[in-house]
């Protein structure tokens, strides 16, 4: 069975600081790449941020310089630190497994505000 579950969120002041984490659970993480996705509320699904097999990373131009994609292969977990967070980040951050397969963590609220 396989299972992608996100930690890490909550309520954070403007300028602030999150790490999000994904454990997941029967799939040959190492060999999958991952993903970070969000979506705010009324808003699409966006893509975050991206970590190949190999560790090459990928953001999307709103977060970048801000947040950090890594992942530990021996804890089968991938991370998202969030720097100097803006109230535009609020979101449901899910993590997401790009194999032959794609899945799905259930979601876990970040929300920026003083």
């Amino acid at each position: 069975q396989v299972q992608l579950v996100e930690s890490g969120g909550g309520l954070v002041q403007p300028g602030g600081s999150l790490r999000l984490s994904c454990a997941t659970s029967g799939i040959i993480f190492s060999a999958n790449a991952m993903a970070w996705y969000r979506q705010a509320p009324g808003k699409q699904r966006e893509l975050v941020s991206t970590i190949s097999d190999g560790g090459r990373t990928n953001y999307a131009d709103s977060v970048k310089g801000r947040f950090t994609i890594s992942r530990d292969n021996a804890k089968n977990t991938v991370f998202l630190q969030m720097n100097s967070l803006k109230p535009e980040d609020t979101a449901v951050y899910y993590c997401a497994s790009i194999g032959v397969h794609v899945y799905w963590g259930q979601g876990t609220q970040v929300t920026v505000s003083s």
